[in-house]
C-alpha cells in the first residue's frame, strides 16, 4: 500500500468522513446484523467499524469502491468480535466449573430477615452502608474502613452507633456477639470470628 495522499485539513477530513458515515451506515449496520445474533452486537460492529475507518480514512478508496472496503474493515472487526466472544464464554464456563467445584453451597446458611431489612430502611444511607457491609458482605470493621476509605477510628463508632439505630428499631440486636466483636475488637485484616453476623441476601434491598 503506498503512503497516503497529502494530509487534508481537519475540517475536510471531518466533512468527508460524515458523507462517508451518512452515505454507509445503513448498509454496514446491514451487514453486521446478518451476521450476529443480538442488535446491540451489530451497533458495537458498525461502530467500532466506523472508528477504524475515521483512522484509517487516508487509505479509503473513492467511489464504489469505499462500500466494499468498508465490509472488509466490518469483517476483520466481526471476527475480533467474535474471538472476543469465544474468549469470554470460555472464561465464563471455566469460573463456572471451578466455583462449582470449590465453593460451597451456602443457601442453608442464609437468613431472610424482612424485619432487618425494614428497619435497615429506615437509617440513614450512611448507617445503612456499613451495616450492608458488615451483615451481607460479612466483613469487619476494619475491612469495612477499607472499603470506604475510611480509618478505623471512624468505622467502628459509626458501625456501633448504626447498630444502636438497627436495635432501637427493631428492639433487640441482630448483630449479636458477632457484632461486639467487630466493634470492639476487629481483628487483622481477613479475620473473621466465628460467630458470624446473619447474612442477608441482596434481594432484600
Amino acid at each position: 500500500m503506498g503512503p497516503p495522499p497529502e494530509r487534508p485539513s481537519l475540517d475536510e477530513r471531518e466533512r468527508a468522513f460524515r458523507e462517508l458515515y451518512a452515505a454507509h451506515f445503513d448498509a454496514v449496520l446491514g451487514y453486521a446484523l446478518r451476521r450476529v445474533e443480538r442488535a446491540a452486537d451489530a451497533g458495537d460492529v458498525t461502530a467500532d467499524t466506523f472508528l477504524v475507518a475515521w483512522r484509517r480514512l487516508a487509505y479509503a478508496p473513492q467511489g464504489p469502491d469505499v462500500r466494499p472496503w468498508l465490509y472488509g474493515v466490518a469483517r476483520r472487526v466481526l471476527a475480533n468480535h467474535r474471538r472476543g466472544e469465544r474468549r469470554r464464554t470460555a472464561l465464563g464456563e471455566r469460573l463456572r466449573r471451578e466455583l462449582s467445584a470449590h465453593v460451597p453451597d451456602a443457601s442453608n446458611e442464609v437468613v431472610q430477615r424482612e424485619d432487618v431489612t425494614a428497619a435497615m430502611g429506615r437509617l440513614s444511607a450512611r448507617d445503612q452502608e456499613v451495616l450492608e457491609l458488615h451483615l451481607w458482605e460479612g466483613l469487619e470493621s476494619r475491612e469495612i474502613a477499607e472499603v470506604l476509605g475510611l480509618s478505623g477510628a471512624v468505622v467502628r463508632p459509626r458501625l456501633s452507633r448504626a447498630r444502636t439505630r438497627l436495635r432501637e428499631l427493631l428492639g433487640h440486636d441482630p448483630c449479636g456477639h458477632a457484632c461486639n466483636d467487630a466493634c470492639n475488637d476487629p481483628g487483622p485484616p481477613g479475620h473473621h470470628h466465628s460467630d458470624r453476623p446473619i447474612e442477608l441476601t441482596r434481594k432484600e434491598r
